[in-house]
């Protein structure tokens, strides 16, 4: 609870820097960024991702975050390029829309409405699903769809040498030899990893700004529509027939689908250029906004 108060005076102290009088508010969200970008991702791969236990049980509710991410780049992907939304508006749709807030809306969300039990749940979803997803595919995504997009020769290149998919490589290979985390570096990891909502929400504040034409941008609804609605109401119907609908694990792999969009996700966004006004709206209005979905969704659910 102190650590989500923490995150939200972050984000009102983002917003009044903004309208300090020569306060270098983009020069800052820059520095922040990069420091979430290059430090704060890296560390939590290898604080969380070597204790994954790699089984086929896990796949089922993991496997919903990389299907709802996928099907954001095929629908976004079809309708961007038929309507000529332009790449950086269909980019920043495949990647903000994709990607929930697993971790830092999910898990205060999951452990109130259904304890402590629905927890791991929730950091399997989160630790396999999102992070693996927001430190490779978006990626590959914001190379392919960015202000600075290459030929698809050099896409794998500048995956390869943007440092959170080195980290999430190494962290792979570390789970499947069951190699842990040296304890000595732990406690820094954990310390840097508590930095990122805070940092996230700072970035947000730094770059958000509400004017109604953006509020009325088909675009923001759009990926609101689909990562609120479309995406938990497809879950619920395709994993209902190979997951019992009144477990706790189908529960929560709805719920957790039905998060607000990913903050990590919008600074990945950010960082290619893709529409960075709608990324922050999409990110930091969502929260708030899929307080609403969520609760219908959990009384859906029973």
């Amino acid at each position: 609870m102190t650590g989500a108060l923490v995150a939200f005076l972050c984000l009102f102290l983002g917003l009044v820097l903004q309208k300090v009088d020569k306060f270098p508010s983009e020069k800052a969200a820059n520095w922040v960024q990069a420091y979430l970008i290059y430090i704060v991702l890296p560390a939590l791969a290898l604080l969380y991702i070597p204790k994954i236990q790699p089984s086929w049980g896990l796949l089922i509710p993991v496997s919903a975050a990389w299907f709802t991410f996928l099907l954001s780049w095929g629908i976004f992907g079809y309708l961007g390029k038929k309507l000529n939304w332009g790449k950086n508006v269909t980019g920043c749709l495949i990647i903000v829309a994709g990607l929930a807030n697993t971790s830092f809306l999910g898990f205060p969300v999951i452990e109130g409405l259904y304890g402590r039990e629905g927890l791991p749940i929730a950091l399997l979803i989160d630790q396999g699903g999102s992070f693996l997803l927001v430190s490779s595919l978006s990626i590959l995504v914001g190379s392919l769809y960015g202000n600075h997009s290459e030929s698809l020769k050099q896409v794998p290149l500048k995956i390869l040498k943007f440092p959170p998919f080195g980290f999430l490589v190494g962290t792979l290979m570390m789970s499947l030899f069951q190699i842990p985390t040296p304890e000595v570096l732990i406690p820094s990891l954990q310390i840097i990893g508590k930095t990122m909502p805070s940092m996230a929400l700072l970035v947000i504040g730094l770059r958000f700004s509400v004017d109604l034409q953006s509020i009325s941008s088909k675009f923001f609804w759009y990926g609101l529509g689909y990562r609120l609605i479309l995406a938990p109401a497809l879950v619920w119907l395709i994993y209902s027939q190979v997951m019992d609908s009144r477990s706790l694990e189908f529960k929560v792999t709805v719920l957790e689908s039905g998060m607000a969009p990913m903050i990590t996700g919008s600074i990945i966004a950010i960082q290619f250029g893709l529409q960075p006004r709608l990324a922050s709206l999409l990110s930091g209005l969502g929260m708030p906004i899929s307080a609403i979905s969520l609760a219908i969704w959990y009384f859906l659910l029973g």
